[in-house]
């Protein structure tokens, strides 16, 4: 009972931060790791995303949202700087359906979508990356090593190129993560 009120607590801390006044946003990658299924590499990672004002009334609005996932698999050279070897982009639509009053997830990697009655449950399951698959294990070399790059960002490549310019001038839309880092077990 305790730990329910505990809990309970913190989400409205969470939800408070979200929605208080002049929010620059910001998104942390808070964990992250790799494991080779059936010789391929899957990421599991938690993030934690939080809205600026601007585009948080953009979402409201009926504009929809790109969060971007960037991982990169670094070949770790020795005497020689390291080959950033492979690029991936996965992509994660935020939408908000004002007629319904609900937040719609769109997972576009495998085309499914969820629909959630709060900003906050929807940004929860934005920052749950489960069994994301990356790459097969024979397209990295056998004997080299890797470290594994993920940044998450909001992305704003989906809109015209007037409005991009103006995002590109204005900070709040401008959030992205720090890399966060790892090496990769084979």
């Amino acid at each position: 009972m305790k730990l329910a009120i505990i809990l309970g607590v913190f989400s409205s801390f969470d939800l408070l931060a979200q929605m208080r006044p002049n929010h620059e946003g910001y998104f942390d990658v808070r964990s992250a790791k790799s494991v080779l299924i059936d010789q391929t590499h899957v990421l599991d990672a938690r993030l934690q995303l939080f809205l600026s004002d601007e585009a948080l009334n953009a979402l409201n609005s009926g504009v929809p949202l790109t969060i971007e996932l960037s991982i990169e698999f670094i070949r770790v050279r020795r005497f020689m700087p390291d080959d950033k070897e492979i690029e991936l982009s996965f992509q994660f639509e935020l939408e908000y359906k004002p007629l319904s009053q609900r937040y719609i997830v769109r997972d576009t990697v495998n085309d499914t979508q969820d629909s959630y009655a709060t900003l906050f449950s929807a940004l929860n399951r934005l920052g749950r990356i489960q069994n994301l698959f990356l790459v097969n294990d024979n397209e990295l070399s056998n004997d080299s090593n890797y470290r594994m790059r993920l940044q998450a960002l909001l992305s704003t490549k989906q809109y015209s190129a007037p409005l991009r310019m103006l995002f590109f001038w204005r900070s709040q839309w401008d959030i992205k993560s720090e890399w966060y880092e790892w090496q990769l077990q084979r």
